[in-house]
């Protein structure tokens, strides 16, 4: 059980989100925490600490105007911890050698592999092909329809046809080195973690998987670790006292 730092860029500024807020309309969102650090400060935070697999978020999308500068700080924070990062936001097969090229240790993908609502597997191939399955992540962000949770997309505002299962787990595993989760409906809120959610992500056994969404201290921390038997790796964000929380990034860092 390993803590994968992140990096949330959003209007071109580093910040915790209300995640089922985000609205590419006017380029709004809920906000929890706005840095007036870039984000190669929280890179060269996190290279020094040795924390590795760490998640650099783009949450604009290409067509906004702020996208160049959220572009821009993305790119400042791979360059500062070349190896160590992962990023997510806009990517294909088209671009994906451009990150890992900047510095990125894998690319995040989701929009792009399921497309149309559906699961591309031509463009899983296509990843694979471009940058080699050993640096994509594939991310089965989610949400509650239902009895179910479903896969979204287009920054968690749009739902798939694809129900979260464990075939379908084992299915995408073959295209990729690791999966990342986002409980959407938890996401920003500090309010605990989708129990559910994490006991489905824990029979994943082939490859890593990282959930994020709803750790809100110490106690809902250890609350994952007896659910998931410390098999899951976790990402906090808005709940770190890094971005205005009251978990202690001190503590958490130890989680490497």
């Amino acid at each position: 059980m390993r803590f994968r730092p992140c990096i949330d860029i959003h209007n071109g500024k580093v910040k915790q989100i209300v995640g089922g807020s985000l609205k590419d309309q006017n380029d709004q969102a809920v906000e929890n925490f706005s840095s007036v650090q870039e984000a190669d400060y929280f890179a060269q935070l996190y290279k020094e600490d040795g924390l590795k697999g760490g998640h650099v978020i783009l949450l604009n999308p290409p067509s906004s105007d702020f996208y160049q500068k959220t572009r821009e700080q993305a790119i400042k924070a791979l360059k500062m911890y070349p190896g160590g990062l992962q990023i997510g936001g806009g990517i294909t097969d088209k671009n994906a050698g451009e990150y890992i090229d900047a510095g990125a240790s894998h690319v995040i993908v989701t929009s792009y592999v399921f497309q149309d609502g559906v699961i591309r597997w031509d463009h899983m191939e296509n990843l694979c092909q471009a940058v080699g399955k050993e640096h994509v992540v594939i991310d089965l962000s989610c949400r509650k329809k239902g009895e179910d949770y479903f896969i979204v997309t287009n920054r968690w505002q749009t739902f798939t046809k694809v129900k979260l299962t464990k075939k379908v787990l084992d299915q995408i595993s073959d295209y990729c080195d690791e999966f990342l989760v986002h409980g959407v409906d938890v996401e920003g809120k500090a309010s605990g973690i989708e129990e559910e959610l994490v006991g489905l992500l824990s029979t994943e056994e082939r490859i890593p998987v990282t959930y994020a969404g709803g750790i809100g201290s110490l106690a809902d921390l250890e609350q994952f670790r007896k659910i998931t038997g410390g098999r899951l790796d976790f990402t906090i964000g808005s709940a770190l006292d890094l971005f205005g929380g009251i978990i202690p990034y001190q503590d958490v860092k130890q989680y490497r």
